[in-house]
This record gives structure tokens, sequence and C-alpha cells, in this order.
């Protein structure tokens, strides 16, 4: 006698009425398994067949973005905007964005104010296109295909049902409403699909996954895509509004204004130059290396290391203090290192971070892995810490590997480091526009660092955002510092009579408008 089969048909048992009950569970799929499930809701859309025959779509877009990332004050954030062209060739898994942005943050005659942007990309390599040639984009761009090649509306509910792990897991309630969800792994990251009880229709898609934008210093983001304002287009029934929520922040908005499905393909714009295209497939996005090569010494000991995010390192009698720690770890871990090597006697005491937006802390966490003093803006504290506790476990950074607690100072007001030639004294700005970055002024040089508030344009000899500086040149003067040099996180030294004319010349050039109702 098999003394074991008992015990494995009990087990067996157990196992199926637990099946049974998390299907009766599952609302609006009572008794059903998820593959079944989810064809209620191909059926909502319109049927299965309908879905795989969109073989490609064009969509009229007008979209809104919260600027969660910059440094002005925080919650409820500015915005930016954007209408957008979108082609989808899914049969060639191929995309084309046009993209007329809106940044109502720049000067109104800046270039950047208003913008035009095409990007073609594949699921492996994306170009951004000028009148005369194709240059890489990076990997936000491709990541922002593949979502919209695979799990985008069109496609979403046939991307789950080829997953060979679709399953269910707990019901859950959205806008009042009991949902059932089935879950599976895309590319290795989880999603999760939640059902309309009552109409079968995907109301949103989660997934966790680390992105390659300007969320790539939070890790591990919980992103939640709601569809709706669902429109019966062609036979299929289509969500036209989306919203994107992530780590709990409704971070944009579109609404889709006109959808064609199954449309001709131009496949000269749908073309990538190969070389560019081969140059984006390598592209490590915001996760690149420090680059040394571009470096001026602006005074002794104070070594000024210019690129797209500039960072100095200072000498002290005891020790190094590093201005600055952006992009990346990788960025950062090669920025200490530099430090390192040039000064292979004396420790790091200190690193400075100056600012909240995200590309410009995003190293803070090699500094706290490294076990360094960090100083930051008292304001900047409660994002610092949600950053420093934000898990990394899709793709380990050192603070995930090696646990540490941040060895924060925090500045709240003039704070004094070191002493000698290269003392320094960090200062509070507290501008309207500057509230969440402190400036860093270097008394026996009469050498001041401005943060993230000075970009020069050379031609036109003007400064971007006059109120950054102005409420820099402000600070300068309520705590009587004696300036003769001025640089900041994106601008070169510059002659601060030069700075100060340039923002007086912006205030007297264009014309105060009234407000004043009319009589």
């Amino acid at each position: 006698m098999n003394r074991s089969r008992p015990l494995l048909i009990a087990l067996a048992a157990l196992a199926g009425a637990a099946s049974a009950r998390a299907s009766v569970a599952q609302p609006g799929c009572e008794r059903l398994d998820a593959q079944r499930c989810l064809a209620l809701s191909m059926q909502a859309m319109g049927g299965h067949d309908r879905l795989a025959h969109i073989s490609s779509v064009r969509l009229d877009v007008a979209q809104h973005s919260l600027l969660v990332e910059q440094s002005y004050r925080q919650a409820p954030f500015i915005a930016a905007y954007d209408r957008l062209t979108k082609v989808l060739d899914f049969s060639g898994a191929r995309l084309l964005l046009k993209d007329h942005g809106l940044w109502p943050e720049a000067d109104p005659d800046s270039a950047s104010a208003e913008s035009d942007t095409t990007v073609v990309a594949t699921k492996a390599a994306a170009i951004v296109r000028s009148d005369s040639s194709d240059s890489p984009a990076g990997p936000a761009q491709v990541d922002a295909a593949r979502m919209a090649l695979e799990l985008g509306p069109e496609r979403l509910l046939l991307t789950a049902e080829a997953a060979p792990d679709l399953h269910f897991e707990a019901p859950e309630m959205l806008r009042s409403t009991p949902h059932a969800v089935v879950a599976f792994h895309w590319r290795d990251r989880p999603v999760r699909v939640l059902l309309n009880t009552f109409n079968h229709l995907p109301d949103a898609v989660e997934i966790t996954q680390q992105f390659n934008d300007f969320w790539f210093v939070w890790g591990d983001v919980d992103q939640r895509i709601y569809f709706d304002n669902w429109k019966l287009i062609g036979g299929v029934v289509y969500p036209t509004n989306r919203v994107d929520e992530r780590n709990g922040v409704a971070w944009s908005s579109s609404q889709v204004l006109d959808v064609a499905f199954n449309v001709a393909l131009d496949d000269k714009a749908l073309a990538m130059d190969p070389a560019a295209a081969a140059k984006s497939a390598r592209s490590k996005g915001w996760n690149r290396t420090f680059d040394d090569s571009d470096h001026l010494a602006l005074a002794p000991g104070v070594d000024l290391y210019q690129g797209a995010w500039n960072v100095t390192l200072i000498k002290q009698d005891d020790g190094v203090v590093v201005l600055e720690v952006p992009i990346s770890p990788t960025f950062t871990a090669g920025v200490l290192d530099k430090a390192r090597h040039v000064y292979p006697s004396d420790p790091i005491k200190a690193v400075l971070s100056t600012s909240d937006s995200w590309p410009h802390v995003a190293g803070v966490r090699e500094a706290v892995a490294e076990k360094l003093p960090v100083y930051i803006l008292d304001l900047n504290r409660p994002l610092l810490d949600r950053m420093i506790a934000a898990p990394h476990l899709q793709n380990p950074d050192h603070l995930q590997s090696h646990p540490q607690a941040p060895r924060w100072t925090v500045v709240s007001g003039k704070v004094e480091i070191g002493a000698g030639a290269n003392r320094l004294e960090l200062y509070p700005l507290r501008g309207a526009a500057t509230e969440r970055q402190y400036m860093v002024y270097f008394p026996e040089h009469r050498l001041l660092y401005a943060s993230d508030t000075l970009v020069i344009d050379p031609k036109a000899q003007k400064v971007y955002d006059p109120e950054l500086t102005s409420e820099v040149i402000q600070a300068v003067e309520r705590e009587h510092l004696r300036v003769d040099t001025v640089y900041a996180m994106h601008q070169a030294p510059a002659p601060w009579s030069e700075v100060t004319r340039m923002v007086a010349a912006a205030t007297t050039a264009r014309p105060s408008t009234s407000i004043a109702p009319s009589s």
C-alpha cells in the first residue's frame, strides 16, 4: 500500500479548495480562472479578434505633467504641457512620437518655452530626429516605447493572456467599485490589471519598475495607470483618458482627442539611422560615469569639474569637501574616487547637496552608503529621507547592498565649514523660486556658488529666468557678502558685476503690465 497517497489526495483537495475560494472572491469573475476572467475583459473591449487585428494606431493627445522633480515649492506642483501625435506600429514594433511642448516656467522669449521634438523608437533603441540628422535617444524613450507597444490599452490584455504565470491576486476597491485583479510578470517586472466587477473593463494597470527618466533616483517605483472616458471606436471600447500615478503622486494626465486604427504607415518616418540607433541601445541613461576632462582651478585647492552638472572639490586643512553629488550613484562614485586620487592623504570630510531637484541629488545615496556627512537644506530633509529609504531591489545600488543611516547636517541658517583660505559659508536662499536651495560662499576668494539659479545665454548675454538670480542677489545683500565671481550647477564662473548688470537689464527690458481691473 502507498502510504503517501492519502496525504497527496488531502493536499490536492486543500489546494483545490483554496483555488476555488480565490476564484469565488474575485468580483465579477466568480468561479472563473484568471484566463477566463481576462477573456471577459477582452470581450468587454470588443473581443479578442478585434484587439488582435489592431495592427497600428494613430493618436492625437493633449497631456500635462507635474514637474515634481524640479526645485520649486512642493505640492501642489507646477505643470508642463504637450500636444502629441503618436503612431504605434504593433506589427513592426515601432513608435513615432511628435511632441509640441510648452514649458510655462521658461522665459517667454526663450527657445525652451515652446519646442518641437520627434522621437522614433523600437523596443531596443530610440532616436531624436532633427531636420538634418538622427541623434541617439536614451533608455527612457525605449522604456516608453515598450510600455506603449506591450502594455498600452490596445495590447495590455493580449500581453497578459500570453503570460505563462497569469494568476489572480487579492481583489481591490478602486473608485469605490470592487475589482478583480489578474497579475503576471512582464520583462521580469510584476504587473497587475484591475478589472471592473460590473463591466469587466481594465480600469487600471499597476507595475513596479525602475525608470530611466527623472524617476530613476527612486529605484523601484510603484506605477498605477488609470484608464477612463471609454469610447466606442470602430467596434473597440477604448479609453481616451489616462492618468499616470507614481509612488502615489498623480504625475501626468493625457486625453486622446482623436484615434484611428489600422492606419497607413510611413516607413521613411519610422526608420532610424542605424548608427544613432546602435548608440542609443548602448546608452546607460542617467547612470552615466563621471568625466574629469574639463577641469578648471578656481583657486589653489578649489577644483571645478565642468559638465552637464558641475562638481567642485575643495581642499581644506582637515580634509576634502565635495560640492554636489548629482546625476547618479555611478557618477558620484567617480567623483569620490577622483577626490581620493587627487588628495590621497586626506579624508572626504563633507558632501554638500544644495538643491532638491532630483537629478541634482541622485548621488546622495552613494554618499550615504560611503558613510559621509551630507549637508542638506532643512526644507529638503523629508524628501531626502524618503529617497534614502526608497527600495532599489530590481537594480540594487551600493546603499541597497550596504544599508547605512544618513549622516545629515541640516542647513537652516549660516553654516561654516573649515578654516583658512578655502573656508566655506553656507546660506539658505529662501526666495519664492529658490526656497529649496542654499548657496556656498568662499569668503577669502570672494567666490559664490549659486546652486541651480544661474544660466547665461552667451550669445544674447542674458540670464535664464532672472527671478532666480535676483533672489541670489537679494540673499547676497541680506548676508552682506562681497562677491567678485559667481558660478552654479550649470554655469561656468562669471563676473558678479556682469551677472548683476544682466539681471538689472532684464528687469527694465520688458514693460510692466497692469493687472488692475478696468474702470
